[in-house]
């Protein structure tokens, strides 16, 4: 197979442009030829909204596709978690990435610590993020918490958790791992991913490539691992039959032996949280979506 040279379409931020550069890394070890260009979202471009203030959904992946799909780039690197789980007419997902840790992070000011609240969070703590799922989740720990708006790219937040502008913010912590920033200045909490329920496939790359693309199609699959894949197709499934996106207070995390599940009505209301056992020859998704769709 003759090597080829692959355009990888990536979002400008640290993180977007850390994770497009691995996966430039692994195709060039392969000996392919990569170039790296950077796309401007509309998430990128808005950022004194709140995402369910946004119109339409891809908030993060929309400009990236069509450029994908317009033949300017040959393969595109997302967060898998921003992908919508019906993907546009000609694209595909040729593999995912090795997961790195699920959890999420809890970012504390040491003045707001108090070990011993739930959470470690003093009372009336105001906690910033923008994400439906996070702030329903908050809400059946602590009631008394008072949530903000958060948005920006990961070291934005954490500089306007230092200036003080929250008392607290939660984080992918794969995030702040594949940018090894450092927050030991900070209270730091990794929460349990079977208790405080991350998003479908959070931790994970998505590579996308044309349908018709057979040969960055061959190339990108070389780096799929299959558990990952397998792993997050449970999580994904539910989210496409919820018919969520980032509005939905939707997590779902397959640790392999059992799915966890927190859901929402919405972001002002708690979340509900299950443990469905995996079974074999059992429908998993539709177990899940059956409760769901009841409560």
């Amino acid at each position: 197979m003759s090597k080829p040279s692959i355009r990888i379409a990536t979002r400008g931020s640290d993180l977007a442009l850390w994770q497009a550069r691995s996966v430039q890394r692994q195709l060039e070890e392969l000996g392919c030829f990569v170039e790296l260009k950077i796309i401007q979202t509309q998430g990128d471009r808005i950022q004194d909204l709140s995402f369910d203030k946004l119109e339409g959904k891809g908030f993060f992946t929309k400009e990236i596709e069509a450029e994908l799909l317009n033949g300017n780039v040959d393969l595109a690197v997302h967060s898998h978690k921003d992908l919508e789980t019906t993907p546009p007419a000609g694209l595909i997902i040729a593999a995912v990435s090795q997961r790195e840790d699920p959890s999420e992070l809890l970012l504390i000011r040491s003045e707001a610590h108090d070990p011993l609240q739930k959470l470690e969070l003093k009372q009336e703590a105001v906690v910033g993020t923008s994400s439906a799922r996070r702030q329903s989740l908050l809400r059946s720990y602590r009631a008394d918490l008072r949530i903000d708006e958060l948005r920006g790219n990961v070291p934005t937040r954490i500089d306007k958790l230092r200036k003080g502008d929250y008392d607290a913010i939660l984080l992918a912590k794969a995030g702040v791992v594949r940018l090894g920033l450092d927050t030991s200045d900070l209270v730091t909490l990794t929460l349990d991913p079977t208790a405080f329920i991350p998003a479908p496939a959070q931790g994970v790359l998505g590579l996308q490539v044309r349908e018709n693309d057979a040969v960055t199609y061959a190339w990108a699959r070389k780096l799929n691992h299959s558990a990952v894949e397998n792993q997050i197709r449970v999580e994904r499934e539910v989210l496409k039959n919820m018919e969520g996106g980032c509005h939905l207070p939707l997590g779902v995390y397959n640790d392999g032996k059992v799915v966890h599940v927190s859901y929402g009505k919405s972001k002002h209301q708690s979340s509900v949280l299950f443990a469905f056992p995996l079974k074999k020859d059992q429908d998993i998704v539709q177990q899940i979506i059956a409760t769901l769709r009841n409560l």
